[in-house]
């Protein structure tokens, strides 16, 4: 193998003597190169009977390998061909920013990180248990990359204890890692993180202290609720799931069926970039979770630009990475996973708190389950619980929360079955988003006969209203969303009229739950060293592209571990992000 993986014949011993019996284990590589020092650190945990249930592995990369390049890499390895038959379904959008993969049954998190070296440090917000240090590419000076502030950098993402692994090309760095708190033994590649002065941290935003694993209640159980419960047991945390309804998604998350599919702005702003990074980790939980046709498929998605933007030069954009979806059916296998507990018909109406943990009750005052955590996953439904918790829990800082606002939502739509052919030779062959969505050719189950053959529906929509406003009437919606239509598909909309204008279509609707700032609310609610109360809400009409990002953001947080995007880009998420109260634009 190349220089990168050089120590990994040195460090393998190490590893499995330090990660034996963990539950999790956390690896920086400072330069992925082709990916061989991350596949054989892969392959040994996967052969380790005593290693970690999880591996955090981080590696930065000015430019990411080709595909070519990372096939190539284990050419000669053929006990490595499997890891990289898997990790090549991933290797695609790999943009500057942190990219995510989930592998090996969810058990391997690989954060690749694409951009400048010392930026790239900086924006970490973990403590590594193991480094790989290999500073040298074929064409740049090593004086050129690293200096005592890249090592400065390097530092602050380590604890005292992280081993460090050297390569060859690094061991001309043994003057810049030692005054900054490494040392090394006789064998020269081989060091430890261990300063003569004490550590000292600025906490921020996100705890650096791993909460001892142990049982959680997450209130609601949608999208949010729901990935944060898989989330956190795929750590071990034993969670139950809370909802007034008698099953889950019952609110906005019951829509028959909505796209993933990123953002695009001209400035590429954080909710650009925060969709990106969400969609990638939604389509791998769809390929891992649902049925390829029936529940999901990544059809792409083509998006025209009718917004009269003057400076995005495509007026329509075609997102191969995108996909439709059932979020009904993603939620009830999140649902299904080992230590995720769902209980219906249980209406939280107060919580107390008793020694460490917190009390759920019901509104006739008895205890439904109680926890030593507790995530606010139910949407508009959290604040009033919150504002009712003031007095018993003063701490809670409320008046941070950036405001949110209830947002109407109505879905028209019709199956294909019972539309002419004239009018079903109109429906493009995917979905198509712009002024509104059309979703055709979607497979439905009959109701009264889940045996039955699916039929294929589409899906017209939505209106958007605030619900501080008197409802309109449905009719009204199914005409709104008609009009929008004609400017989004003008033949296919004048194709649908009668069907909208004989009332021959459906309707679905419910209520989102949409911030100011239009990013979702994460995070802990009291500001303290170990916050017991966290929320996870707020994701307004991108559920299916946020919803995911978020829990790994908030279970990141919990467990010390790598985020799922930069630090920079996270803290943007940050439910006390507020600054003070601030009434909501009834036309935002």
């Amino acid at each position: 193998m190349a220089d990168s993986a050089i120590a990994s014949s040195k460090t393998r011993p190490e590893l499995s003597k330090a990660w034996a019996g963990l539950p999790s284990w956390r690896v920086l590589e400072t330069n992925f190169g082709h990916g061989e020092q991350f596949l054989s650190v892969w392959h040994a945990w996967k052969n380790d009977p005593k290693a970690p249930r999880l591996l955090h592995y981080v590696a930065l990369t000015d430019v990411p390998p080709s595909l070519e390049a990372l096939v190539n890499c284990a050419a000669q390895h053929p006990e490595l061909h499997v890891l990289v038959d898997e990790l090549k379904e991933h290797w695609l959008g790999l943009t500057p920013g942190f990219h995510r993969m989930v592998l090996n049954d969810g058990q391997v998190l690989l954060t690749l990180c694409v951009g400048e070296l010392t930026q790239l440090l900086r924006d970490q917000q973990f403590e590594a248990d193991s480094v790989f240090l290999n500073p040298c590419t074929s064409t740049t000076p090593l004086s050129e990359v690293w200096n005592s502030w890249t090592v400065k950098a390097l530092a602050r993402c380590c604890r005292r204890g992280t081993l460090l692994g050297l390569s060859s090309s690094a061991l001309p760095l043994h003057s810049e890692l030692k005054p900054c708190g490494f040392q090394f033994d006789a064998d020269a590649f081989w060091g430890v993180f261990n300063p003569h002065w004490q550590i000292k941290r600025s906490r921020g935003a996100f705890n650096l202290t791993a909460e001892t694993v142990g049982s959680c209640a997450v209130i609601g159980a949608g999208l949010a609720g729901a990935s944060v419960a898989a989330a956190l047991a795929k750590r071990g945390w034993q969670v139950q799931i809370l909802d007034a309804a008698p099953l889950p998604a019952a609110g906005a998350s019951g829509l028959p069926v909505g796209l993933v599919v990123p953002h695009v702005s001209v400035d590429d702003c954080a909710q650009s970039r925060l969709s990106r990074s969400g969609v990638r980790l939604m389509l791998q939980q769809a390929r891992h979770l649902l049925r390829r046709g029936q529940d999901w498929a990544e059809t792409g998605v083509l998006e025209k630009r009718l917004d009269g933007t003057q400076d995005l030069a495509q007026t329509a954009i075609f997102h191969q990475q995108a996909a439709w979806l059932k979020p009904t059916q993603l939620v009830r296998a999140w649902l299904a996973q080992t230590g995720v507990r769902f209980t219906g018909n249980s209406e939280v109406a107060s919580l107390q708190k008793q020694g460490n943990q917190w009390l759920l009750l019901d509104t006739e005052g008895q205890e439904i389950c109680r926890a030593q955590q507790v995530v606010f996953a139910n949407a508009g439904g959290a604040l009033p619980l919150l504002e009712a918790m003031q007095a018993a829990e003063p701490r809670l800082n409320l008046n941070r929360l950036p405001p949110v606002h209830g947002m109407r939502g109505l879905l028209s739509w019709g199956l294909h079955d019972s539309a002419p052919e004239a009018v079903n030779a109109n429906f493009p062959t995917l979905p198509v988003n712009g002024s509104g969505s059309v979703i055709p050719w979607i497979p439905v189950e009959s109701e009264s006969n889940l045996n039955a053959a699916s039929q294929q529906a589409w899906y017209v929509g939505s209106s958007y209203q605030v619900d501080k406003q008197p409802e309109l009437a449905d009719a009204v919606n199914h005409l709104a969303n008609l009009e929008r239509l004609k400017q989004l598909m003008p033949e296919l909309g004048e194709c649908l009229t009668p069907h909208f204008q004989s009332k021959q279509v459906l309707e679905w609707k419910n209520t989102r739950c949409v911030t100011l700032d239009r990013l979702p609310l994460v995070g802990p609610l009291v500001e303290a060293d170990h916050p017991s109360l966290w929320i996870c809400a707020g994701m307004g009409s991108r559920g299916m592209s946020f919803s995911v990002l978020c829990a790994e953001l908030l279970a990141a947080q919990w467990d010390n571990e790598p985020l799922p995007v930069g630090a920079a880009l996270a803290r943007s998420l940050f439910a006390l992000r507020g600054r003070g109260t601030q009434a909501p634009n009834p036309q935002d």
